[in-house]
């Protein structure tokens, strides 16, 4: 199998040191991909390979929380369907086994027996040479994406089945639909502007994925206006009843459902994470206090998080040579790199309260300053420029709240 994607890091800067390589080599998990038709585009963490015709998976995976994800092809590989992902917890020398369904253009799991008999015969090398190795060089990229993921957190987020597809997210497309003119962009990339014949699914039952609720903005009926003004302004207080009722208090599992949304978003194409990762991102960043006082800790990791999912996600001069869209970027246009997108507006305000501020931890202004730059160098985006305003439709910008039903407190 040829590998399709390609990393805009320096070898130096992903390099693993060489016993770790060793370890991975022995300790390393396996995936045997049974009769999975040639041209199919398949995916795991940063890595993305056009399948050939002696292809039966992958070996020399590493231990821990990985995505898998693939994208069937017609007979000329030039058109492509939906993606479909899952997240899997992978352990020492362990081998999965999945094998096609011709019919669904899905991967299923095979009999505990039938596994069984093709687990010993990778363990005794039969289809070694029929198995492409996992980039080694290429598994720090992916750490830094998901080191907050654990088998828990995909456990308690990942859709009844395990796989997430834009197929099963007909109710959302149509009930949510984009909020500004980027998200509409997105959506009409998302249903078909780079697949072929995309019929989004409503046959399929799937409830989706099971993503903590992020209110946009507080309402509370028993709170003065200008108070609960100064609540949505500075989403502090929000922050902190989230994750004392969400996740026990417990930082890293907000980081967590951040990283496992993004990866869906980003290598599964799904709406549905797109929606989550634009709210915990707008959560975060729309608070002023938390950062400099209460939650200083958590906003380090959090603008070390944002970082690299900018850094491996939204690069964009990476080059991409597989002609068909899939990759890092995979289905970005220019508008995600314009100042009009959402992140734009909320880096810009919140880069002040950090980098302006009169104290604070040493850290996290360095990490800002890191993510500033990034943004800057990376996108082309210039925060010094004070003529941008929000779009006019967009549901995270700063409004003044009316009061009505309680929706925190």
């Amino acid at each position: 199998m040829a590998s399709t994607s390609s990393s805009s890091s320096s070898p130096s800067a992903m390099e693993i040191d060489s016993d770790t390589a060793l370890d991975l080599v022995k300790k390393g998990a396996f995936l045997l991909l049974l009769d999975v038709p040639q041209f199919t585009l398949l995916g795991i963490d940063t890595q993305v390979f056009s399948v050939g015709p002696k292809f039966k998976g992958i070996k020399m995976i590493p231990p821990g929380c990985h995505f898998l994800y693939y994208s069937s092809s017609n007979k000329e590989g030039n058109e492509f369907s939906p993606i479909v992902g899952f997240f899997l917890t992978l352990h020492p020398s362990q081998v999965v086994v999945r094998r096609w369904h011709q019919q669904d253009e899905r991967l299923i799991k095979l009999s505990e027996d039938e596994e069984f008999r093709y687990s010993e015969a990778v363990k005794r090398l039969e289809f070694d040479s029929q198995l492409g190795p996992y980039q080694l060089d290429r598994y720090t990229e992916w750490q830094q994406l998901s080191n907050f993921l654990s088998q828990d957190i995909i456990e308690r987020l990942e859709p009844i089945g395990g796989e997430i597809t834009i197929m099963q997210e007909a109710e959302l497309i149509e009930n949510k639909g984009p909020q500004t003119e980027m998200e509409k962009r997105l959506m009409d990339q998302l249903k078909g502007a780079k697949c072929a014949s995309i019929e989004v699914s409503k046959g399929r039952e799937s409830k989706g994925c099971y993503y903590t609720k992020i209110p946009h903005f507080v309402r509370n009926q028993h709170v003065p206006g200008d108070e609960l003004t100064a609540l949505n302004l500075d989403k502090t207080k929000l922050l902190e009843t989230i994750l004392n009722r969400d996740f026990g208090g417990k930082e890293d599992l907000l980081l967590g459902e951040l990283q496992f949304s993004f990866i869906a978003f980003m290598m599964g194409q799904s709406l549905e994470a797109f929606y989550q990762w634009k709210s915990i991102i707008s959560l975060l960043l729309s608070c002023t206090e938390a950062p400099l006082h209460t939650r200083t800790h958590l906003f380090l990791k959090f603008v070390k998080v944002l970082y690299y999912q900018i850094k491996h996600g939204f690069q964009k001069n990476r080059n991409q040579n597989n002609g068909g869209g899939i990759g890092n970027s995979l289905f970005l246009d220019e508008g995600w790199f314009s100042k009009d997108i959402f992140l734009y507006r909320l880096c810009k305000d919140f880069f002040p309260v950090v980098l302006e501020a009169q104290a604070v931890d040493g850290d996290l202004l360095l990490w800002t300053r890191k993510l500033k730059k990034l943004l800057e160098t990376s996108l082309g985006w210039d925060f010094d420029n004070n003529s941008l305003m929000a779009e006019e439709d967009d549901e995270f910008a700063p409004v003044v709240v009316p009061l009505e039903e309680t929706n925190f407190g």
